[in-house]
């Protein structure tokens, strides 16, 4: 009867729409929780007693509303309650052998596949290899008998779906032969010859919420199918894909906030070690210091503004733009700012310095005295717009081989851009709030667990990535062959040196070969 009763009335306002010749229809809209509907709830006897429902303005009446949503549009709006991690955890690894990036594991598609991708804030574009046709190799390399490499394919996910050029993301449509066929795209990179092209996807990235008892979450996301590589991604680094971070709309953080998933701000933490974390919603805390963007409408980037540098008791006044950047292995200024820093470093530094070597990209190294001093050498501070400081506990890297060991101030002259590469944001909890507009930071440990809601465990390094550098964890001292391997180009690893100060925590490149020889360092500035 009930049915009959709603045909009727469905055809009565089909009726009443086709005699209206045009005229508007208005309907009252009545709160759940207002008095009219508690008086027809109290005359039909159909809904739920006036006097259990919650009193406006109540926890219980906002509870209420917010388990109603819930209900309706699924877990989209339930994820502001807290960050959001991937599926196998939301620990990074910098890994020396590929050019000094951060790395996790993400899985995509149905059912899942795991890619072990570099992060990068410095550029917009997630993308993995795909259907390639010149893509990394994933065997009969060096790095791969070091990690699982996997090669992405649409027809192997069951909730795959190819991007087709209307789509607002695709921003080459210019090169489609019709609206609705694939969606190409090209990005290139500042690093000399490095891009990637192919095709646009959607596909299900795996992700879950970073709670005591976590859940699995999935995410509809658009991404490269990287069907041709070059550059520093055949060889040097993200042979399994690029994770961009960036502010434009194709990015990750951008359609997770879009599709409320999660607040519009993630976080990286850096420790000293090579370990790290990313959280997806995190905002950071009150205590963090803070320095607004300066955003470019039709290139956004995390752009900030740098007003002085401190080199150990020399102030430089300084008025520059910079990138803050992970997907950059060291940091870059252009001249004269980098001349300035790097001649100050030099006359407050002791030891004698060494001659230029072609093959290391530091123009400022020393020979390290056998009576090295934390100490003694000179510290690394920025000052960013509003005034707040910015510490570098990281400005130095260490480079040994069976001959010599020496020290370098980790800073590249560039001609075009100030990067604020990997190395600077050591030793903090970087806060890319898109919301606010504002780079945060904090000094902090990636292990520490003060704030459990953020950061509620120890990174797993047993599970993520699905495997790590070779020698990543081995203990070393000044000269030593870590690897244990009678020929090997170069090793990089964390050490303790056991200098006056115990504890002095350095960048170390072990080479055992009489020559020395670094890896391609690696920016990616799209």
């Amino acid at each position: 009867m009930r049915f009959l009763y709603c045909i009727f009335l469905f055809f009565l306002l089909i009726s009443a729409f086709r005699s209206s010749h045009g005229r508007i229809f208005s309907f009252k809209m009545h709160h759940r929780f207002s008095e009219q509907v508690k008086k027809w709830s109290g005359v039909s006897g159909k809904l739920s007693l006036p006097d259990s429902w919650p009193a406006k303005g109540s926890i219980e009446y906002y509870s209420q509303l917010a388990l109603r949503d819930r209900y309706f549009r699924g877990r989209r709006l339930s994820e502001f309650d807290g960050p959001l991690a991937f599926s196998d955890g939301n620990s990074s690894f910098r890994i020396s052998s590929l050019g000094f990036l951060h790395y996790t594991t993400v899985q995509l598609g149905t059912p899942g596949m795991k890619f072990m991708v570099a992060l990068d804030t410095g550029s917009d574009l997630f993308w993995v290899p795909c259907d390639c046709s010149r893509c990394a190799p994933t065997e009969g390399s060096p790095y791969a008998s070091d990690f699982e490499l996997s090669i992405y394919s649409p027809k192997e996910s069951s909730t795959s779906k190819t991007v087709p050029c209307n789509n607002s993301l695709c921003a080459q449509r210019d090169q489609c032969i019709k609206a609705f066929g694939n969606c190409p795209y090209i990005v290139s990179y500042v690093s000399a010859e490095t891009s990637t092209s192919g095709i646009l996807i959607e596909d299900v990235l795996h992700l879950k919420t970073e709670y005591k008892h976590s859940e699995p979450i999935q995410a509809y996301i658009t991404f490269g199918c990287g069907q041709v590589q070059s550059g520093s991604f055949l060889d040097v680094a993200a042979p399994n894909g690029l994770f961009g971070l960036g502010m434009e709309q194709i990015s990750v953080p951008s359609i997770l906030s879009r599709e409320g998933f999660m607040a519009n701000s993630f976080s990286m933490c850096f420790s000293d070690d090579g370990v790290g974390r990313i959280n997806f919603g995190d905002k950071g805390s009150s205590e963090q210091e803070e320095t607004p963007f300066n955003l470019n409408q039709l290139h956004p980037t995390y752009n900030i503004t740098v007003t002085h540098i401190q080199v150990g008791t020399s102030l430089i006044d300084v008025d520059i733009a910079a990138l803050f950047d992970s997907g950059t292995s060291f940091t870059y200024f252009t001249d004269p700012i980098y001349s300035k820093l790097s001649e100050s470093f030099h006359e407050q530094t002791r030891d004698e310095r060494h001659p230029p070597n072609p093959r290391i990209p530091f123009e400022y190294c020393y020979y390290m005295s056998p009576d090295a001093n934390a100490s003694l050498m000179p510290n690394l501070s920025l000052t960013m717009k509003g005034g707040s400081s910015f510490p570098v506990f990281d400005p130095i890297i260490v480079i040994s081989t069976q001959n010599e060991l020496i020290y370098c101030l980790a800073v590249v002259k560039s001609a075009e851009l100030n990067i604020i590469g990997q190395n600077f944001m050591t030793g903090y909890r970087i806060v890319f709030d898109r919301e606010k507009l504002v780079l945060g930071w904090r000094k902090f440990d990636c292990y520490d667990i003060e704030e459990q809601n953020l950061f509620p465990t120890k990174p797993d390094v047993t599970t993520v990535p699905p495997a790590v550098a070779a020698g990543v964890d081995i203990q070393c001292s000044p000269f030593a062959d870590p690897s244990g391997n009678d020929i090997c180009d170069v090793f990089i690893s964390w050490c303790y040196l056991k200098l006056i100060e115990p504890h002095f925590k350095l960048w170390i490149v072990q080479a055992t070969l009489p020559e020395i020889s670094i890896p391609n360092y690696v920016d990616f500035v799209d």
